[in-house]
């Protein structure tokens, strides 16, 4: 998988270590905010939390606003990209007159651009692997800028931490889905649509989990169950660890 699917990209040079590459956005740039329209903008769980967070919404509200439902990395799991403005340029829903509306949120395609970054497992058990790619859009002119980053660097700079980490447990979990795991009950069977829940709609699986008092059900600390409780984040990563539980992959989990 890769942070983002972007109509005509090129995805070029791998990078590594002390790489380096020169990039700098801003208003001067002749091509600047040309990006943020005509994009096949591919959301993952992550994006889709602090996006609905930035904006105040309930996830089943954000999801119907702003999402389509796509094809997945596999015939196993829907995907989701962002729904663009249905005007000319078919620009981002949340690009304003000076910029990017949601900035200090936007999604881990958009912060890593102009590089993608890759997962991808040696085998099953093995641990995940990442790989970064310079891509290169002929009318993206940040290329030609005099600014020098190493990826670490960059990665910094993007706050990337929190997206790539995020980002990896979903890697992990959408594998697990490749396998098929709810074989026979036909597409959008109920445990397909529970995990599109726990993935994609935070706010409906914090209710559910409440009704069926799944975080008690578990051997967790008090700070783990508290955490759960009070953060979104934790409450992804606990409902990921959950459906690979109740769907038979990795037992991360403990029960009581």
């Amino acid at each position: 998988m890769t942070d983002r699917d972007h109509i005509g990209t090129d995805q070029g040079q791998a990078l590594q270590g002390r790489d380096t590459f020169s990039f700098r956005c801003h208003p001067k740039v002749p091509c600047y905010l040309v990006c943020c329209s005509n994009v096949r903008l591919l959301l993952y769980p992550y994006d889709v939390l602090r996006l609905k967070q930035c904006l105040h919404l309930h996830s089943g509200e954000f999801l119907s606003r702003y999402v389509e439902i796509c094809e997945g990395s596999h015939p196993f799991f829907p995907g989701l990209k962002l729904r663009l403005k249905e005007q000319e340029g078919y620009p981002c829903p949340f690009l304003e007159k000076h910029g990017c509306g949601v900035y200090k949120d936007r999604p881990s395609a958009c912060r890593t651009y102009p590089l993608e970054r890759g997962v991808a497992k040696e085998s099953k058990h093995a641990a995940l692997t990442s790989q970064y790619f310079l891509t290169h859009h002929p009318w993206c002119k940040g290329h030609d800028e005099v600014y020098h980053y190493t990826l670490r660097q960059w990665e910094r700079e993007q706050e990337l931490h929190d997206w790539n980490l995020h980002n990896d447990y979903w890697a992990e979990l959408d594998a697990f889905f490749a396998s098929n795991p709810w074989a026979g009950e036909g597409k959008a069977g109920p445990m397909q649509q529970l995990a599109f829940m726990v993935c994609y709609n935070l706010d409906a699986f914090r209710i559910y989990a409440g009704q069926n008092r799944l975080v008690e059900q578990f051997r967790l600390t008090k700070i783990e169950r508290r955490a759960i409780q009070n953060n979104d984040a934790d409450l992804l990563v606990f409902g990921f660890k959950w459906l690979e539980y109740v769907l038979g992959g990795r037992k991360q989990l403990v029960a009581r």
